[in-house]
Protein backbone atom coordinates (compact mmCIF):
# COMPACT_ATOMS: atom_id res chain seq x y z
CA UNK A 1 0.00 0.00 0.00
CA UNK A 2 1.44 2.99 -1.30
CA UNK A 3 1.97 6.45 1.29
CA UNK A 4 -0.28 9.51 0.45
CA UNK A 5 0.93 11.92 -1.23
CA UNK A 6 2.53 15.16 0.37
CA UNK A 7 0.68 17.93 0.88
CA UNK A 8 1.92 20.32 -1.00
CA UNK A 9 3.40 23.98 0.72
CA UNK A 10 0.83 26.27 1.73
CA UNK A 11 2.90 29.21 1.32
CA UNK A 12 4.59 29.59 -2.10
CA UNK A 13 6.45 32.99 -0.84
CA UNK A 14 7.84 34.80 1.96
CA UNK A 15 9.70 37.39 2.26
CA UNK A 16 11.62 39.58 4.71
CA UNK A 17 10.57 43.53 3.86
CA UNK A 18 11.34 46.07 6.12
CA UNK A 19 12.25 46.42 10.07
CA UNK A 20 12.12 49.00 12.21
CA UNK A 21 12.29 49.73 16.29
CA UNK A 22 9.91 53.26 16.01
CA UNK A 23 6.63 53.01 13.96
CA UNK A 24 6.70 55.38 12.04
CA UNK A 25 9.85 54.05 10.17
CA UNK A 26 7.61 50.93 9.14
CA UNK A 27 7.08 50.69 5.27
CA UNK A 28 3.59 52.24 4.93
CA UNK A 29 1.26 48.72 4.82
CA UNK A 30 0.62 46.49 1.40
CA UNK A 31 -1.52 44.32 2.70
CA UNK A 32 -3.66 43.03 5.20
CA UNK A 33 -1.27 42.23 8.63
CA UNK A 34 -1.06 39.51 10.87
CA UNK A 35 0.76 40.25 14.12
CA UNK A 36 2.46 37.62 16.44
CA UNK A 37 3.12 39.05 20.27
CA UNK A 38 4.62 36.93 23.41
CA UNK A 39 6.92 37.20 25.83
CA UNK A 40 10.68 36.44 24.94
CA UNK A 41 11.49 32.66 24.55
CA UNK A 42 7.97 31.91 23.95
CA UNK A 43 9.04 30.31 20.53
CA UNK A 44 7.41 33.11 18.52
CA UNK A 45 10.24 32.69 15.48
CA UNK A 46 10.16 29.36 15.49
CA UNK A 47 6.16 29.28 15.36
CA UNK A 48 6.32 31.70 12.78
CA UNK A 49 9.22 29.81 10.40
CA UNK A 50 7.16 26.83 10.80
CA UNK A 51 4.09 28.28 9.37
CA UNK A 52 6.32 30.27 6.58
CA UNK A 53 7.32 26.43 5.71
CA UNK A 54 10.98 28.15 5.92
CA UNK A 55 13.21 27.40 8.12
CA UNK A 56 15.42 30.75 9.06
CA UNK A 57 13.35 33.26 7.02
CA UNK A 58 12.58 34.80 11.10
CA UNK A 59 15.14 34.96 12.83
CA UNK A 60 15.45 32.62 16.08
CA UNK A 61 17.51 32.83 18.77
CA UNK A 62 18.05 30.45 22.52
CA UNK A 63 18.91 34.21 23.97
CA UNK A 64 16.06 35.44 25.28
CA UNK A 65 15.14 38.99 24.41
CA UNK A 66 16.87 39.13 21.53
CA UNK A 67 14.30 40.69 18.82
CA UNK A 68 14.28 43.81 18.64
CA UNK A 69 12.53 45.35 16.28
CA UNK A 70 8.99 45.02 14.67
CA UNK A 71 9.79 42.81 11.49
CA UNK A 72 7.63 42.38 8.61
CA UNK A 73 7.41 39.21 6.13
CA UNK A 74 5.17 39.39 2.96
CA UNK A 75 3.48 36.10 2.51
CA UNK A 76 2.07 34.20 -0.75
CA UNK A 77 -0.37 31.50 -0.24
CA UNK A 78 -0.58 28.56 -3.05
CA UNK A 79 -4.29 29.63 -3.75
CA UNK A 80 -2.87 33.37 -4.30
CA UNK A 81 -3.52 35.37 -1.16
CA UNK A 82 -1.30 37.80 -0.25
CA UNK A 83 -0.94 38.85 3.18
CA UNK A 84 2.09 40.20 6.15
CA UNK A 85 3.16 38.55 9.25
CA UNK A 86 4.89 41.03 11.39
CA UNK A 87 7.23 39.79 14.33
CA UNK A 88 6.55 41.78 17.33
CA UNK A 89 9.82 42.39 19.61
CA UNK A 90 9.58 39.71 22.60
CA UNK A 91 8.48 41.30 26.47
CA UNK A 92 9.40 40.58 29.99
CA UNK A 93 13.04 39.34 29.75
CA UNK A 94 14.02 40.96 33.06
CA UNK A 95 17.51 41.70 31.86
CA UNK A 96 16.96 44.26 30.30
CA UNK A 97 17.33 47.95 31.41
CA UNK A 98 13.85 50.03 32.36
CA UNK A 99 14.69 52.25 29.39
CA UNK A 100 14.62 49.87 27.06
CA UNK A 101 11.63 47.78 28.33
CA UNK A 102 9.75 51.19 28.15
CA UNK A 103 10.95 51.88 24.93
CA UNK A 104 10.17 48.06 23.68
CA UNK A 105 6.47 48.39 25.50
CA UNK A 106 5.88 51.97 23.53
CA UNK A 107 7.11 50.04 19.95
CA UNK A 108 4.37 47.51 20.45
CA UNK A 109 1.56 49.68 21.95
CA UNK A 110 1.92 52.12 19.57
CA UNK A 111 2.11 49.34 16.48
CA UNK A 112 -1.19 47.50 18.12
CA UNK A 113 -2.86 50.90 18.67
CA UNK A 114 -2.17 52.39 15.50
CA UNK A 115 -1.29 50.16 12.61
CA UNK A 116 -3.96 51.03 9.94
CA UNK A 117 -3.85 47.52 8.43
CA UNK A 118 -3.72 45.35 11.65
CA UNK A 119 -6.46 42.36 11.19
CA UNK A 120 -5.11 39.76 13.46
CA UNK A 121 -2.86 39.32 16.89
CA UNK A 122 -1.40 36.12 17.54
CA UNK A 123 -1.09 35.90 21.30
CA UNK A 124 1.31 33.50 22.13
CA UNK A 125 1.81 31.94 25.94
CA UNK A 126 4.39 29.03 26.85
CA UNK A 127 1.71 26.22 27.89
CA UNK A 128 4.04 25.06 30.70
CA UNK A 129 4.14 28.25 32.50
CA UNK A 130 0.57 29.72 31.72
CA UNK A 131 -0.25 33.21 32.12
CA UNK A 132 1.80 35.04 33.69
CA UNK A 133 2.00 39.07 34.66
CA UNK A 134 2.97 40.69 31.74
CA UNK A 135 0.47 38.05 29.16
CA UNK A 136 -2.30 39.87 31.45
CA UNK A 137 -1.00 43.31 30.42
CA UNK A 138 -1.24 42.32 26.55
CA UNK A 139 -4.80 40.75 27.35
CA UNK A 140 -5.61 44.14 28.89
CA UNK A 141 -3.90 46.39 25.98
CA UNK A 142 -5.41 44.34 23.33
CA UNK A 143 -9.40 45.11 25.09
CA UNK A 144 -8.17 48.60 23.46
CA UNK A 145 -6.83 47.97 20.64
CA UNK A 146 -9.53 49.77 18.08
CA UNK A 147 -11.37 48.82 14.91
CA UNK A 148 -9.50 49.18 11.57
CA UNK A 149 -11.86 50.60 8.70
CA UNK A 150 -12.47 46.93 7.65
CA UNK A 151 -13.10 45.27 10.87
CA UNK A 152 -12.46 44.63 14.82
CA UNK A 153 -8.62 43.56 14.65
CA UNK A 154 -9.56 39.66 15.79
CA UNK A 155 -7.32 37.48 18.65
CA UNK A 156 -6.11 34.07 18.21
CA UNK A 157 -5.07 33.25 21.74
CA UNK A 158 -1.88 30.04 21.20
CA UNK A 159 -0.32 28.07 23.92
CA UNK A 160 2.90 26.65 22.44
CA UNK A 161 5.46 23.73 23.41
CA UNK A 162 2.52 21.88 23.17
CA UNK A 163 4.67 18.80 22.68
CA UNK A 164 6.62 19.71 26.30
CA UNK A 165 3.43 18.36 27.34
CA UNK A 166 2.32 14.90 28.01
CA UNK A 167 -0.85 13.80 25.06
CA UNK A 168 -2.66 13.36 28.43
CA UNK A 169 -2.43 16.57 29.23
CA UNK A 170 -2.74 18.71 26.43
CA UNK A 171 -6.43 19.41 26.55
CA UNK A 172 -6.61 19.55 30.33
CA UNK A 173 -3.44 22.21 30.24
CA UNK A 174 -5.45 24.35 27.38
CA UNK A 175 -8.70 23.94 29.04
CA UNK A 176 -7.28 25.45 32.63
CA UNK A 177 -6.06 28.43 30.39
CA UNK A 178 -9.86 29.24 29.04
CA UNK A 179 -11.17 28.80 32.74
CA UNK A 180 -8.09 31.33 33.62
CA UNK A 181 -8.83 33.85 30.77
CA UNK A 182 -12.36 33.45 29.31
CA UNK A 183 -10.77 32.65 25.41
CA UNK A 184 -10.27 29.88 23.66
CA UNK A 185 -7.11 28.25 23.09
CA UNK A 186 -5.26 26.77 20.48
CA UNK A 187 -2.05 24.18 21.23
CA UNK A 188 0.84 25.00 19.28
CA UNK A 189 4.28 22.68 18.90
CA UNK A 190 7.05 22.69 16.01
CA UNK A 191 7.12 19.16 16.16
CA UNK A 192 3.62 18.70 15.29
CA UNK A 193 2.00 19.14 12.10
CA UNK A 194 -1.41 19.26 13.03
CA UNK A 195 -0.98 22.15 15.01
CA UNK A 196 0.14 24.13 12.28
CA UNK A 197 -2.60 23.15 9.72
CA UNK A 198 -5.16 24.29 12.83
CA UNK A 199 -3.55 27.70 13.56
CA UNK A 200 -3.26 28.31 9.73
CA UNK A 201 -6.89 27.55 8.92
CA UNK A 202 -7.86 29.82 12.07
CA UNK A 203 -5.70 32.38 10.81
CA UNK A 204 -7.23 31.92 6.70
CA UNK A 205 -10.48 32.12 8.16
CA UNK A 206 -10.02 35.59 10.38
CA UNK A 207 -8.85 37.11 7.13
CA UNK A 208 -11.59 35.64 5.62
CA UNK A 209 -9.25 34.04 2.71
CA UNK A 210 -8.48 30.28 1.06
CA UNK A 211 -11.05 28.66 3.17
CA UNK A 212 -11.37 24.95 2.85
CA UNK A 213 -14.84 23.19 2.91
CA UNK A 214 -14.53 22.02 6.50
CA UNK A 215 -12.04 22.14 9.43
CA UNK A 216 -10.04 18.88 10.76
CA UNK A 217 -11.41 17.75 13.92
CA UNK A 218 -8.97 19.95 16.77
CA UNK A 219 -8.52 16.66 19.47
CA UNK A 220 -6.04 18.02 22.03
CA UNK A 221 -4.72 21.00 20.01
CA UNK A 222 -8.01 23.23 20.72
CA UNK A 223 -10.00 23.82 24.00
CA UNK A 224 -12.90 25.24 21.60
Amino acid sequence: MSSPAPRPPRVIDAQFIGGATRVEQLPAPQHLEVAFAGRSNVGKSSLMNALLERRRLVRTSSTPGCTRQISLFEVTTRLGSRFTFVDLPGYGYAKRSKSERAEWAELINGYLLQRPALSLVVALVDIRRGREEDDEQLMELLQQVPPRARAPVGVLWVATKLDKVPGSGRKLALNKLREQTGHPWLGFSTELPETHELLWRRVLKQLELDQPAAEPAADAASSD
